[in-house]
């Protein structure tokens, strides 16, 4: 597990593209997991997400990840489980203070975060793991949260143009006159 965790590290930027495919393949498939049911469609997710996680970066199953933010390196393998950064334990050469056969794991997520195209995202201070996510989909919560936000969006930007269309109607110009809205009442009715 450790060999196959350092070289998803090495290739975190491949992981990182992977990862971004999966994100839009999830949010698309938001319609889908909606007429199902979020609650029905969590175990099987969650069982496939622990599958190629625990393989890939000896996952822990937090329910909240970051490995796209650490570098492909997953904070939960730090014996401490530090989430935003080393101990002040590290060993020369990076190795953990408490395992030092280990690598620290922060360490490895700054090399990891190195290679990735938005590597920058080491540095946002991360919250604390909630305890009551633990066994969940990440995969599932984040896409769910990113196609209700693309929903919002949407709504938002036809609600503006709506709002704004009769209004356009009334400034602007024309050369023949324009037909009352459906909801304007005409004089006399």
């Amino acid at each position: 597990m450790y060999r196959i965790r350092l070289f998803a590290i090495r290739h975190s930027r491949t992981f990182e593209v992977a990862y971004q495919l999966l994100e839009r393949t999830m949010v698309a498939l938001d319609p889908l997991f909606s007429r199902i049911g979020y609650s029905r469609v969590e175990k099987p997710v969650a069982l496939v997400e622990r599958g190629f996680k625990s393989l890939l970066f000896d996952c822990k199953m937090c329910g909240q990840c970051v490995l796209s933010s650490t570098g492909m390196s997953c904070p939960m393998n730090c014996p401490k489980e530090l989430r935003n950064g080393p101990c002040g334990g590290v060993r020369p050469g990076g190795f953990c203070e408490v395992k030092p056969e280990m690598k620290c794991v922060w360490s490895l997520a700054w090399d990891g975060a190195s290679r990735m195209k938005h590597g920058d995202k080491i540095g946002v201070v991360l919250p604390p793991v909630e305890r009551n996510l633990q066994g969940s989909s990440s995969w599932l919560r984040v896409s769910r949260e990113k196609a209700a936000a693309l929903r919002e969006a949407r709504s938002a930007r036809k609600a503006a143009l709506a709002k704004s269309f009769p209004e356009a109607r009334k400034i602007e110009p024309a050369a023949v006159p324009l037909a009352p809205e459906r909801d304007e009442k005409e004089p006399g009715s």
